[in-house]
């Protein structure tokens, strides 16, 4: 249970095309997975803590500020491609937002 990168380096700017593919077999209700571009300085397990409250939603909290740019949560065998502009130079965090898997299917996202 984790993303095949680690760490994803881009240009500021640049147009991002992410295509996030679902290995497992699965349904989404028993192991979802989702891709989560969070602001700079969001505190990992805080949103993870408060994305599970959100089922409804895709595990992403209504209303938040913290999210920069997600994919839509898909089951085993499942794909889904967003596509989105790169923000400013910087380290972002990206992370799984389906409860628990934060803490293991996380990243780097570096605009340079």
């Amino acid at each position: 249970m984790q993303f095949d990168l680690n760490e994803i380096k881009v240009e500021a700017g640049q147009t991002v095309v992410l295509t996030l593919k679902h290995v497992g077999k699965l349904p989404k209700a028993a192991m979802g997975h989702n891709w989560v571009l969070l602001t700079q300085g969001t505190d990992i397990n805080s949103f993870g803590s408060e994305a599970s409250k959100f089922a409804d939603n895709g595990y992403i909290p209504e209303g938040t500020d913290k999210v920069i740019v997600n994919t839509e949560l898909i089951g085993g065998g499942q794909e889904t491609t967003i596509e989105f502009t790169a923000p400013e130079a910087g380290t972002y965090d990206f992370i799984c937002s389906f409860p628990g898997h934060y803490a293991l299917m996380k990243g780097k996202f570096i605009v340079e």
